[in-house]
Formats: C-alpha cells, structure tokens, sequence
C-alpha cells in the first residue's frame, strides 16, 4: 500500500531531532530588544523546526542511504522514493508557511532549503568537502538561521543589523562549530565508505573534542562579552547556569573517550545533544521572561 511507504518513510524526517536546533531560534528572539509577537514566533517555530529542518534532514538520508545509526536513529529504515516525495511536501509547505510570516522570510527559508539539498545531492555534494561543508552548516544553521528567526518575527533592519546583535549572530555560528563535528565523531567508518571526507574524520577522534571544545569556548566568551557589552548580566548569568550541566557532561565524555575511544558512540553523541540542547534552549527562552 501506497500509505504504508509513507509512513515507513516518515522517521527519516527526523522530526523530534530537528528539535536539537531549537537554540538557535530561542537564542535569535532573546536577542532582540523589541517586543514581537508570541504568535508570528510560534509560525517561525512550526516552518523552521517542523518543515525546513525535516525536509533537509529527509532530503540527506535519501542521499546518504545510512545502514548505521544516524542523529535521532539507532536503526534509520530503508529509503525509498516516498521519502523524497515528503520531501518535496515539506519543503513547499514550509516556503508557503513561511510567506504567510512574510515574503522576505519566505525568500529565506528557500535559500536554506536549496542550500541544504546542495549540501547532499550526489551531484554537487558539499558534504564530502570537510572545510567547506562545514562553513555552510555552521553559517547556515548558525547565523544566518539566527537573523532568519528574527526577521520571521518582523524584527526591523535596525534591530537585525545592530552590530551587537550582529556579534550574537556569529556567537551562534562559533557555538555550531563547536557541536557539528561532534554528530560526526561515531560516524568515520561510514562516511569513509562513502567517500564524505568529513572536518570530524579529517581530526581524527580525539582532535575532534579538542577542536569542539575550542570553538565552544571561544562562543561562550564572545557570548559573556557581548553580554555585558549590552549590560545583560542577567541574561549571562542564566546562560552559566544553565550550561553548567552541558560542561560537565562535555567534560566526563571526552575524559571517557580519552581513556577508550569507543566512547565516542551514538549513545553519548545523541547524550550530548540532548542535553545541550534542552539546557541551551532553557536558558534563552528564560532571558524571554527575565
């Protein structure tokens, strides 16, 4: 039955993980100074997290045809053309979502999407690039989904393009580096069959955390700069605590993967996203509300 494939394609959307980006968009609304409406945020939410991110993560699976556990999926089914047939649903449901926000947000949500399906179609393949597939994640699933965010809500040109808020942007770039080598670190052996010269493959495992843990500190002091540039101490204050948990969890897994590099599995990878992600999104939804 026709339904049947469907549903049977359906995980690889990955839905529940496109809920790990979820910083991101909490991090671009709590940067802005404005008041904007609760309701235009839940729009960004639903056309980013529940459309764009599951088209994209839909549209790399069809691609990567993944036999290992990939992020959200200890055992991804077989793929099939009805996966590229949601695909294709999402991603017109999401550019059509995105221009009842607004046009401009519609423009933007596009280009994602085409950048996205670059990053995997056989043809062109960014991925097997580590620099430069690397750049695209971190800049497009960091700073430019940041601003994409804020002009979602209407944010106006001043507020997007105050330098402050500018530096936040990157901020959320640094902080992608840091995480997206870590989703690769238990996949080597796969994508070296696949020929995908991954950043996370080209470090090697160890390197991996050590570059990871570099650019996240390099985020976290640019972040506590600006902060109290914009004198937030609060919201920095929010943002050590809430992480806190992130460090030590960070600290215990590279320790373990010191000791045995097996540790660098799916288990703790899927571990460590789940954490950062809930306490990251916590912390930024809470500068919403103090």
């Amino acid at each position: 039955m026709p339904l049947t494939a469907y549903r049977r394609a359906l995980p690889l959307l990955r839905i529940p993980f496109s809920v790990y980006l979820m910083p991101v968009f909490w991090f671009g609304l709590s940067a802005l100074r404005q008041p904007f409406s609760p309701w235009r945020a839940a729009g960004v939410f639903v056309v980013l997290h529940l459309l764009a991110y599951p088209a994209s993560n839909g549209y790399n699976s069809y691609y990567d045809r993944d036999e290992g556990s990939i992020g959200g999926l200890r055992r991804p089914p077989k793929v099939s053309r009805e996966l590229l047939h949601l695909v294709w649903l999402f991603d017109v449901l999401a550019v059509v979502g995105a221009g009842f926000l607004s046009l401009w947000f519609a423009a933007l949500v596009a280009v994602y999407l085409l950048v996205s399906k670059a990053y995997s179609y056989e043809g062109i393949r960014l991925k097997k690039y580590p620099l430069l597939s690397t750049a695209v994640v971190v800049v497009f699933q960091g700073a430019y989904t940041f601003l994409m965010t804020q002009v979602g809500v209407a944010a106006s040109l001043t507020q997007v393009s105050a330098p402050d808020n500018l530096v936040l942007a990157l901020v959320s770039s640094l902080f992608l580096c840091g995480s997206y080598p870590l989703t690769q670190v238990y996949q080597h052996e796969e994508d070296a069959r696949r020929g995908d010269r991954t950043l996370s493959l080209r470090l090697g495992i160890r390197g991996t955390f050590v570059f990871a843990g570099l650019a996240l500190a390099a985020g976290a002091a640019l972040l506590a700069a600006t902060y109290l540039y914009r004198q937030e101490e609060r919201h920095l204050l929010l943002f050590l605590v809430a992480t806190g948990p992130v460090v030590f969890l960070f600290g215990q897994w590279a320790r373990a993967v010191w000791q045995q590099e097996a540790a660098a599995d799916f288990d703790h990878t899927m571990r460590m996203n789940q954490v950062s992600s809930l306490c990251m999104s916590v912390a930024f939804a809470l500068m919403l509300l103090w």
